[in-house]
């Protein structure tokens, strides 16, 4: 019964995140590159208002503390073996494909933070909440589509939140240390409480010392891994450029793959890893401290810029200048790619890729269960948030130690599910998107304050 049920959400799976939500999500970047003059340019200006503390505005938490818990729940095990995996099924191409979702995605992830704060609201505790379901409701009034977008997140806070990376964490402490699987989702269970009892303030507070750690500590340890391949980095950027538009075989010890293949698992990587257009990101944006949407909105695109742009792009140069240097290695499996990569580096190279993705996990767990409590709160039950927090930490302990095929694919479903009228309210309110974005950033007046802000 269970193995029926998970082949027909496999099916459903593969459905949902087939050309027609490429084509959709890949679609709306552009549409919104576009529509929005290139918002990439901003970017630079996007960093540096990240780390400035906007003084007299109004949120919960510090735009960089918004930003970090973003981050947090968006960096995850896919930046590491998801790239990895792209590159093993799709090629070299494959990673300028993921690049380019995420250089495109910049745009739509600067447009779900301005609606964030655009349509937040203040609850009776003086919380600032947001989101797609309110920008559905207030913008557009779907609120039967906004109460299903919630319904989607919760749910799939479960998956790609808690369990899925309680299990990633609980099998590399058993597979490198010997740790039981039992043990350690207590000790994951036990921190992901001690941390979320505190609600947002706590998670983004956590998520602003641990985020730019372990993101340093990753992008160095990938530095030192070039500086090994040093002979093979040109090489291998140049193959993921003409792997990516070329038909012929690839070689240095690839089989070589197809456009259509390079493309495929490039954008779905680069989609996954990113989440620009999946409508998650935006819910902690709206609790910004910020004095108008597109400050916000700004602040938010960089996410984008340092997932893909950034730490996706060193991995898969890493990747494939470690093929090239040692083409006798299988490379026909992600894990196997990735744990022979940073085994280069001498004597720090195991734990250093332990360490990011324990951290990369736990991060995801704490940002994700941000996700599903304000998905809850959007429903105006109180009592349920506290429901939420303990079935939460729960389910962590039970994915450390859980089979979690059907898990997997339940919660890409409803990704999917979050994402498609997520992209329809970008969509179907970009005429918004253009009015404040010329208010505010085209009419260089970023420092006015309005009554969102």
């Amino acid at each position: 019964m269970v193995e029926q049920i998970n082949n027909i959400l496999a099916d459903i799976n593969g459905w949902l995140w087939g050309w027609i939500m490429i084509f959709l999500l890949l679609g709306t970047h552009i549409f919104l590159t576009i529509r929005l003059r290139f918002p990439q340019r901003y970017i630079w200006k996007a960093i540096r208002l990240s780390i400035k503390k906007d003084k007299g505005s109004r949120g919960d938490v510090s735009q960089f503390g918004a930003l970090a818990t973003s981050l947090a729940a968006t960096i995850g095990t896919g930046n590491i073996v998801g790239v990895a995996t792209a590159v093993a099924l799709g090629g070299p191409g494959a990673v300028l494909w993921c690049w380019l979702t995420g250089l495109f995605g910049i745009a739509t992830k600067y447009a779900e933070g301005l609606l964030a704060i655009k349509y937040r609201v203040k609850d009776k505790d003086g919380k600032y909440k947001g989101g797609p379901m309110y920008a559905l409701e207030r913008g557009l009034g779907w609120k039967k589509m906004a109460i299903f977008f919630a319904a989607c997140t919760a749910i799939a806070s479960f998956g790609i939140g808690s369990t899925v990376q309680a299990n990633a964490i609980a099998t590399l402490s058993q597979q490198t240390y010997g740790i039981s699987p039992i043990l350690m989702g207590i000790i994951i269970a036990f921190f992901t409480g001690l941390v979320v009892i505190g609600g947002i303030k706590s998670i983004a507070r956590v998520c602003s010392m641990l985020v730019p750690f372990m993101a340093l500590f990753y992008i160095f340890g990938c530095i030192y891994i070039l500086i090994i391949n040093g002979a093979y980095v040109w090489p291998a950027i140049k193959l993921i450029v003409e792997s990516a538009f070329s038909e012929k075989a690839a070689g240095g010890g690839f089989a070589g793959s197809t456009i259509m293949l390079a493309a495929r698992y490039g954008i779905a990587r680069g989609l996954f890893s990113n989440e620009s257009g999946l409508g998650s990101a935006p819910i902690v944006a709206a609790a910004a401290q910020t004095r108008n949407p597109v400050r916000q909105a700004l602040v938010s695109s960089s996410g984008t810029f340092w997932d893909t742009i950034v730490i996706c792009a060193l991995t898969g140069i890493v990747i494939v200048s470690s093929i090239l240097a040692y083409p006798d290695i299988d490379h026909n499996d992600g894990a196997t790619l990735t744990n022979m990569a940073f085994s280069k580096i001498p004597y720090i190279g195991a734990p250093l890729l332990t360490f990011g993705l324990l951290t990369f996990a736990f991060s995801t767990i704490l940002g994700w269960e941000l996700y599903g409590e304000r998905a809850i709160d959007y429903f105006n039950r109180k009592p349920y948030r506290y429901y939420y927090r303990v079935i939460y930490i729960f389910s962590v302990f039970a994915g450390s130690t859980m089979q979690l095929a059907i898990v997997w694919n339940l919660a890409d479903c409803m990704n999917a599910l979050m994402a498609i009228p997520n992209l329809l309210s970008l969509l179907f309110l970009s005429g918004v998107l253009v009015k404040e974005t010329r208010e505010y950033l085209w009419s260089n007046q970023l420092d006015k304050p309005n009554d969102e802000g």
